[in-house]
């Protein structure tokens, strides 16, 4: 199973997650694609995606996250020993997002809630000092990208295996080129 992980404010329509799905069914792989909508709630989130990984053998399980779903797939690849191919993600992102606190709407799904204090507090208790299994993790930036520093991203990630890419931007515009790449990872 690929568990494909939205980021901020995005959800299972955003269009990484859509070109993925259409890739895999276009190959006769699609019923191995997932992508659930998760709660704003980092906390729910993590849970959420930690009950689906638990239900599945660990060997068939590879996570693909983008941004803030990058974020949880480096969390949640460490604790479940899988792989995960990270997309721009966000590093020590507790301090990334401070400036989001207030009112915010998803992008996909028009839902409205507030972005607090309580949220950075549960994004700072997956945060780590650095991956406890670098070798499980692919790390995949656009040097582009306008919303989060890729060399953040290309230092927390050292160890693990990378690949910058100039130019781009946040969607990381070149991931149809990388679809095959990723999933042999």
């Amino acid at each position: 199973m690929i568990i494909y992980i939205h980021g901020f404010n995005s959800a299972s329509g955003s269009g990484k997650a859509r070109e993925l799905h259409t890739w895999l069914a276009a190959h006769g792989r699609g019923a191995e694609f997932a992508c659930p909508d998760l709660p704003h709630r980092p906390a729910a989130a993590i849970a959420l995606l930690s009950e689906r990984i638990s239900a599945l053998p660990g060997a068939q399980v590879k996570l693909i996250g983008s941004s803030l779903g990058g974020f949880y797939a480096t969390w949640l690849a460490d604790r479940f020993d899988v792989k995960a191919a990270l997309i721009n993600p966000a590093v020590h992102v507790q301090h990334a997002l401070k400036s989001a606190l207030g009112p915010q709407k998803n992008y996909h799904t028009g839902e409205e809630y507030v972005f607090t204090q309580q949220h950075l507090d549960e994004l700072a208790v997956l945060d780590r000092p650095a991956p406890l299994r670098p070798q499980n993790l692919l790390l995949l930036v656009e040097t582009g990208d306008a919303v989060l520093d890729y060399r953040d991203a290309v230092n927390y990630y050292a160890a693990s295996r990378q690949i910058v890419v100039p130019g781009g931007d946040h969607g990381f515009q070149s991931f149809p080129q990388y679809i095959e790449t990723i999933l042999e990872f």
